[in-house]
């Protein structure tokens, strides 16, 4: 079945809301080049769907301004790679064999898991690097993208950010899989430094993550 026009461009919408967190309809219509009538039909009909919502908020001395955000209906509508059992399952090995033996279980799967990701990202630019690893991320689901950082110095510098959570309802019960997931990304980028700048499970609306290339 063909997507209609209509539909592309709510789902742009959704898309963007993701990334910035919020916007109003004259940054939507901007950032889309649609018209601002069209883009104020769209998000009506995206808040009586409950996929948005919108808060008034005085900027300078004119009238408030309506800024449109994804709801938690709308945030769920992107990609999630594991399901309730997943997290069902986990909390059975709690209750069976100790929430310190599947501790030692989920460190064990991402060391795995890094193995993985550093055989795929092979021995290139710092640029090649991360380049591949935002392709990997998407293909598991994740919103993935990345951006150069200048620097006063020769250091090559990267702000890597995931809008959405693949794992987000693992993440919520056990939030020790996020630590273990900055210590993948330490260690596929072995002359890195990784420093984590956002977190979704802290109510931001992304995960960032500064990557700084070591100066040897």
């Amino acid at each position: 079945m063909t997507t209609t026009p209509q539909t592309s461009t709510k789902q742009d919408i959704l898309q963007h809301l993701l990334k910035q967190d919020r916007a109003t309809a004259q940054e939507l219509a901007e950032a889309l080049e649609i018209s601002p009538q069209a883009t104020r039909r769209h998000l009506k009909d995206l808040e009586a769907e409950n996929l948005i919502e919108h808060e008034s908020l005085q900027v300078g001395m004119g009238r408030p301004q309506h800024f449109y955000k994804l709801s938690r209906k709308g945030r769920d509508r992107f990609p999630h790679r594991y399901s309730e059992f997943t997290v069902s399952f986990l909390d059975t090995l709690v209750e069976t064999v100790g929430e310190e033996q599947v501790g030692e279980v989920l460190r064990k799967q991402w060391e795995r898991k890094a193995q993985v990701y550093r055989d795929r990202l092979g021995d290139g630019s710092l640029r090649d690097r991360v380049a591949k690893l935002v392709k990997l991320r998407q293909d598991e689901g994740y919103m993935a993208e990345v951006h150069p950082v200048e620097s006063d110095d020769t250091t090559a510098q990267f702000i890597f950010t995931e809008h959405n959570c693949a794992i987000s309802e693992v993440a919520e019960s056990f939030p020790t899989v996020c630590g273990h997931e900055l210590e993948m990304f330490d260690a596929i980028l072995p002359d890195c430094t990784v420093e984590r700048t956002n977190w979704l499970n802290n109510g931001e609306h992304r995960c960032g993550y500064l990557i700084r290339q070591q100066i040897q």
